[in-house]
């Protein structure tokens, strides 16, 4: 619900709601939308008041590019359309005068593109602050830390491919400067339900899925592990195993990097794939009963390799 950089488009309406006069809801959406439009959605923003409201238009729009970025930096609230950028740098300017801590809540339902609006705030600063040398360095660990976050906790649903299965508070530190000089980040309430079971439709974390597409041959057999999802009861329920959006080879390429980046020692990432491989054999353990009524494990192939895989 963007206009057009530079001005409202001619014959739309304001930027934000709070200028409208009485319309309704349809009226309202369809008077302030963005660059372009898609049948049964608009994109992106509109304001109300100081708000910031988006809509997912479920697809790349080039209004995200370092250009735009320069558009937004230091630029009033309210002098050009609504965007993400103008309201990261508004949050930015405000804590620099006020030297005041700030925060900008995101939030709504699954698929509206909460993850999507944190990683470019997160670019926006990463290409507008101040830097050194060392905070480039800070910089490259806060934006490559959503692709593992992501891996481990978002997963394909019904109504989102990327869905994010658990909150997070981002915290990031700037100096009296107003470089950014370090960072953390909270998770909690992740679904963890969804290791052991997956609804039609769906599918397990996307690093059970990276592992086995984009590990190296050496990698699987160490762990014992097959490329073939089908192969593992926790990851084919949902039916999906492969989803033509998710390029999972692609994906563990850029989270090993990421690894590597924001300082995972080899003795962690070794300890983090044998996780995720005894999860996997797991999840295959037959169990019967015997005569007795005692529960017995069928085959002990699986165990055997949690075990080998543990040094146990």
């Amino acid at each position: 619900m963007e206009a057009p950089l530079g001005g409202p488009r001619p014959g739309r309406g304001p930027g934000t709601y709070v200028l409208l006069d009485s319309h309704t809801s349809e009226d309202s959406l369809h008077g302030t939308t963005s660059q372009e439009e898609i049948p049964g959605r608009t994109t992106s923003y509109t304001y109300i008041g100081t708000l910031l409201v988006s809509v997912n238009p479920y697809k790349e729009l080039d209004i995200y590019t370092k250009k735009q970025m320069e558009q937004y930096k230091g630029v009033n609230f309210f002098e050009l359309p609504p965007h993400i950028y103008a309201i990261a740098d508004n949050a930015y300017r405000i804590m620099c005068t006020e030297y005041n801590n700030h925060f900008i809540l995101i939030s709504g339902e699954s698929g509206a593109g909460k993850t999507e609006a944190s990683k470019k705030i997160l670019q926006y600063f990463a290409m507008t602050c101040p830097t050194t040398e060392q905070l480039l360095v800070i910089r490259d660990r806060l934006l490559l830390s959503n692709p593992v976050l992501e891996a481990f906790g978002n997963a394909k649903t019904l109504r989102n491919d990327n869905s994010s299965r658990f909150g997070k508070y981002m915290d990031i530190q700037f100096d009296f400067m107003g470089a950014p000089v370090g960072g953390h980040i909270l998770s909690y309430l992740i679904e963890k339900s969804r290791v052991v079971h997956q609804n039609p439709g769906e599918r397990n974390f996307h690093i059970f899925y990276q592992l086995l597409e984009g590990g190296t041959e050496e990698l699987l057999q160490r762990l014992g592990l097959q490329r073939d999802p089908r192969k593992y009861l926790y990851l084919v329920q949902g039916g999906c195993a492969k989803v033509s959006s998710i390029n999972d080879r692609s994906d563990w390429r850029t989270v090993n990097k990421a690894f590597t980046v924001i300082d995972f020692s080899a003795a962690d990432i070794e300890n983090l794939f044998s996780v995720i491989g005894s999860v996997l054999h797991l999840g295959n353990v037959h169990f019967e009963e015997d005569s007795n009524g005692h529960a017995i494990i069928v085959k002990g192939t699986q165990i055997k390799w949690i075990s080998k895989v543990w040094n146990l």
